[in-house]
């Protein structure tokens, strides 16, 4: 982990930057995928999974909030996830997670500028 920086983490991933790279780029992992996200972009994802919490599992699923039955569209409009109640909201956190830490540190390296 010494290539990178990171911004945020949670139980389901990690968002960073490669130390390496001077790109605006943010590497979001979760589960086994990962994308590299504008900050707009990452602003698109979360607007999805907000759209994403309307749906509803089965009413006779076994699996409850396990049940991997919601369809996440993702900033790229050719992949969608399928994804469980529980790992749509770590998602949601993970995001705005990232999105408050960028920003934070946006303002404070603004601040310090001065």
């Amino acid at each position: 982990m010494d290539g990178i920086t990171k911004i945020y983490d949670n139980n389901i991933g990690i968002s960073f930057h490669w130390k390496e790279n001077d790109s605006n780029l943010v590497q979001l992992i979760f589960r086994d995928t990962g994308f590299h996200l504008t900050e707009q972009e990452i602003e698109l994802f979360l607007d999805k999974v907000t759209d994403s919490k309307l749906q509803k599992n089965c009413a006779t699923c076994s699996k409850g909030k396990d049940c991997r039955s919601i369809l996440l569209q993702t900033p790229s409009n050719k992949v969608s996830m399928a994804v469980s109640s529980i790992e749509l909201w770590q998602i949601d956190d993970l995001l705005k997670g990232t999105l408050f830490q960028l920003r934070m540190n946006n303002y404070l390296n603004d601040i310090c500028k001065n």
